[in-house]
């Protein structure tokens, strides 16, 4: 049963998350691959698809409502001018790297499309840098959970239990970033 369902509902939940949020949704995908439940190609190829459409949303909006969207979100203003600064001295290599550097992963793409920053380069070098994101942390997490199989021994038995608190792991730091109040 729980086979079927992961893999009926496996690579859309994966798709979602990491539209909306990204590493913990691939790290959770890559330990079901590693435990058979997913083929790990199509997990890189979904986390790729979900992290990439969520950066061109966000440039989008950034290019059409960017300022407007800063303005709501205190804490987003100071990281969006933080994000501009940074982008001003070397944009490609931030285009390439931001999904890479925690909290930066929304607003970088809301203030690169804000900057005026070409969409045809965005669009490449976005690419590029989702496909690294996805393959290489897809990559580690798959080989990295092998080596602890084979450290800790056969976790087939508790396989269940570690799923049920990676997801609640995940579902706690979601509810704590969306719940955390608004900076001043």
């Amino acid at each position: 049963m729980l086979e079927d369902l992961l893999q009926q509902f496996g690579y859309p939940a994966l798709l979602l998350g990491t539209f909306l949020e990204g590493e913990m949704s691939l790290l959770l995908a890559a330990y079901l691959a590693l435990r058979g439940y997913l083929n790990l190609e199509a997990v890189v190829l979904f986390a790729f698809c979900g992290t990439f459409a969520s950066d061109q949303l966000w440039y989008y909006l950034g290019r059409r409502h960017g300022r407007r969207l800063l303005v709501r979100r205190p804490r987003w203003q100071a990281l969006g001018d933080q994000a501009l600064r940074h982008l001003r001295r070397h944009p490609d290599l931030w285009v390439l790297s931001f999904r890479f550097i925690y909290g930066m992963r929304t607003v970088m793409p809301l203030a690169i499309g804000l900057s005026g920053y070409s969409w045809r380069r965005y669009v490449l070098l976005d690419a590029i840098g989702a496909a690294l994101w996805a393959g290489g942390l897809g990559l580690a997490a798959y080989h990295l959970g092998a080596a602890l199989e084979l450290l800790l021994g056969d976790l087939r038995r508790y396989q269940l239990y570690v799923l049920a608190a990676l997801a609640l792991l995940g579902a706690a730091l979601w509810l704590r970033r969306r719940g955390r109040p608004p900076e001043s």
